[in-house]
Parts: structure tokens; C-alpha cells; sequence
């Protein structure tokens, strides 16, 4: 009911302030044309807010605990969320009703705007952990890796969606610039995120139609670099040896991952009921970001597990038909990357928490707690909607 009322409160305040059209700005699921959209619009829609609300709802579970010792509020954690989430949400209204050509020729100043900040942060970067992913503003930070993704998403559709009219200096111009883009997330250091933006710039090259020789050798570079950072950086090596036996290691580099382990298996088959975790109350760290679906876990059980991954297949399922319909193939593109990078990011997390994958960086979409990371998931489902709404016949006025 907390989230409920909260948003009921600034809708109140937006109405009695503002009047309805900038209400309907902010909470776009109150706009009356979404009625006249194709029903794969109107769905995949309806699954992101859905999406969004439960991950709030545990959001508070995993970080009143935090909020309450370290700030006497329980519901700090989420009540900043809250703020980053209507920043989300006014860019997500903006996308759904702009035409897709009008963002792509806007796509590629935010790309070259990101790549600079992500330049910027090996500079004058916020050291958070030993990483420089950070800028300030003030008391805001900023995380440019997490900004860049739906630009990365466009430009690169476009480039390999275009792939057989464009000249070689024009693809060797885009391709060197996302390839500094990935290399400066990388020097940060942090290596899963850009794992994640190589892994979906090959992707959409293969979708693209590129040369199985050329995605081979690319795909052998990627893998090469990632070997070379392992090698360079002690710690993310100890990922990889705790991740193989997290219980040698359990008072050190394996301390998360069994932790972790713990939350999972002591949920049972239905949980211990929301809000009842153990292991958030200061065993499990980070719960409330990289290690909140462990929270869920604990407290839902195998059932609730399964139901989120029900709701990831859908919103799989849906955002690839979106895909598959779209006539442009860059519009295609265009879905499937934003799909992808929501329910795969959502995939390795889940990985990482219940120990089939090494412990990384990366959160879950919607869920975590993290202003850039929920602007960002919210700006590529508005592109997913934008291609549904182009791809079939939209009847707003």
C-alpha cells in the first residue's frame, strides 16, 4: 500500500498543481490513448509496470533494515528510489510518443555524450569500492555506463541494421567508438557491465546479418580482453576461485556467494513470508542491490523464484514477438537489444545469486536499488513499446 499511496500522493500534487496533462506525463499508465495501441504495446506495458511495482514492493523488504540503522528511516532507500523512478518515467512518456526516427537522430549525441562521461569517470570518477563508474553532481552521483545503454541500443541497431549500404569508414568510425566505449567501462574496472555491452554489440551484429568469420573473430578479441583483466586484477580472479568453491572462502571472497546460498535454501518451498528474512538483517551484504532476488528468495520460497522467472519468460517472450514484427530492421534491432539487455541482465543476476554464474556488479532490473540502473531499464522498455506501437497499426489520435 506504501507505494500505492506515494504515487497517489504526487499524482494529487501534479493534478492540483499542474492539471492532468503533465500528470499523465509523469505516470503514462494513466493515459487515455493507451487504449488505441497494437496489444503487444498495451502488454508490454502493462508487464513493465507490473515489473516495477513488485520490485519496489521487495525493495522495501531488503532495505528497511539498512535505511532504519544508517538513516533512522526505513523507507529512505525507497523513497530515493521513488525520486529516480519519476526522472525514469518522464523520459519513458517521452519515448513512447516519439517516432523512432526522431530518437535515432538524437541517439547518436547521447552515445558520443555517454562515452565522454565514461572517459570522465577514469578521471575525476567517484571511487566506490575500489571502481571509478561514478560522477558527481552535487549530492547526486551519476553512472554513465548505465546512461549509455539505450543510446548503445539505437546506434548500434542502426549500424549493423544498415550494415550492407554503409561504407567500411563509416562502420570502422561507429565501431572504434563502442569499442572505447566498452574498453572505458572496462578500465573503471567493471568487467560485467562491460561483458554485458560487448555481449549485446555482438549480438545485434549476429541479428544483423554479419559474416560468421567476423563475429568468430570478434567474439575471440572480447574473450581475449576479458582473460587479459583477469589476469591484471587480483580480485576479480578470487571471484572466479571463490565462485568454484564459495565455502573454502566463506569468511572472505566467497562471504557473499554463501551468504547468499543461505537466503536462497532457507526460503523452502513457500518462504518465510515477505518481510520476514534473516539474512538481510546484516549477514547477506547488498541485499537490497546486487543480492535483493536472494531477499525474494528467502522470503517466497521456490514458488515465488519460479513466478519471477514466469514473469521474465513472458516479458522474453512478448518483447521477442515485438521484434519479430517490426518491418525495419533496424526497428527489429531495436527491440530485441532492449529486450535482451532487460531479461538477460535479469538472467545473470539471478545466476549470480544462486551460484551458477561468478559474483558480479550487475543489478536486477526494476528490483535493485539504483537510480541510473532503473532510469536506464525504464528508457529501453519505452523503446520496446515504441517499436510495437510502429510496428502495428496505432489507432492514438
Amino acid at each position: 500500500m506504501f507505494i500505492f499511496n506515494q504515487l497517489w500522493f504526487a499524482w494529487q500534487n501534479l493534478y492540483s498543481t499542474w492539471g492532468i496533462p503533465l500528470g499523465r506525463y509523469i505516470f503514462p499508465m494513466t493515459d487515455p490513448q493507451v487504449r488505441y495501441w497494437p496489444p503487444l504495446a498495451r502488454w508490454i506495458q502493462w508487464l513493465t509496470f507490473f515489473w516495477l511495482s513488485i520490485g519496489l514492493w521487495f525493495l522495501i523488504s531488503a532495505s528497511y533494515p539498512s535505511g532504519q540503522l544508517e538513516f533512522g528511516d526505513g523507507l529512505y532507500y525507497v523513497r530515493r528510489q521513488l525520486a529516480w523512478i519519476l526522472i525514469g518515467l518522464w523520459g519513458f512518456h517521452g519515448i513512447i510518443h516519439q517516432p523512432l526516427r526522431n530518437l535515432l537522430k538524437m541517439s547518436r549525441w547521447g552515445l558520443c555524450l555517454s562515452g565522454l562521461a565514461i572517459l570522465a569517470t577514469l578521471v575525476q570518477g567517484v571511487v566506490i569500492n575500489g571502481s571509478s563508474r561514478w560522477l558527481a553532481m552535487g549530492p547526486i552521483l551519476l553512472q554513465p555506463s548505465e546512461w549509455a545503454k539505450p543510446f548503445l541500443i539505437l546506434e548500434a541497431s542502426r549500424l549493423f541494421g544498415l550494415w550492407p549500404s554503409i561504407t567500411w569508414r563509416v562502420r570502422l568510425l561507429w565501431l572504434t567508438l563502442m569499442a572505447l566505449m566498452v574498453l572505458g567501462i572496462l578500465a573503471q574496472p567493471n568487467l560485467s557491465t562491460a561483458g554485458l555491452c560487448g555481449l549485446l554489440l555482438w549480438l545485434l551484429a549476429w541479428l544483423g546479418g554479419l559474416s560468421k568469420n567476423v563475429l568468430l573473430g570478434v567474439g575471440c578479441m572480447g574473450g581475449g580482453v576479458g582473460i587479459l583483466s583477469l589476469s591484471l586484477r587480483e580480485y576479480q580472479r578470487n571471484r572466479i576461485i571463490s565462485f568454484l568453491n564459495p565455502w573454502n572462502y566463506s569468511t572472505d571472497e566467497g562471504y557473499q556467494l554463501v551468504q547468499s546460498l543461505l537466503a536462497v535454501g532457507s526460503g523452502g518451498i513457500q518462504g518465510s513470508g515477505w518481510g520476514l528474512s534473516h539474512q538481510k538483517l546484516f549477514y547477506l551484504p547488498i541485499q537490497y542491490t546486487d543480492f535483493i532476488f536472494s531477499v525474494l528468495a528467502e522470503e517466497t520460497g521456490l514458488i515465488g523464484g519460479w513466478l519471477l522467472l514466469g514473469l521474465l519468460g513472458g516479458y522474453g517472450i512478448i518483447g521477442f514477438l515485438i521484434g519479430l514484427q517490426a518491418n525495419d530492421p533496424i526497428h527489429r534491432l531495436i527491440a530485441l537489444g532492449s529486450v535482451m539487455t532487460l531479461v538477460g541482465q535479469s538472467i545473470l543476476n539471478l545466476g549470480v545469486a544462486i551460484g551458477i554464474l561468478p559474483t558480479t556488479g550487475l543489478p536486477l532490473p526494476f528490483f535493485s536499488y539504483g537510480g541510473n540502473a532503473v532510469v536506464s531499464s525504464l528508457w529501453m522498455a519505452g523503446l520496446l513499446i515504441r517499436v510495437a506501437r510502429e510496428s502495428r497499426t496505432d489507432l492514438s489520435p
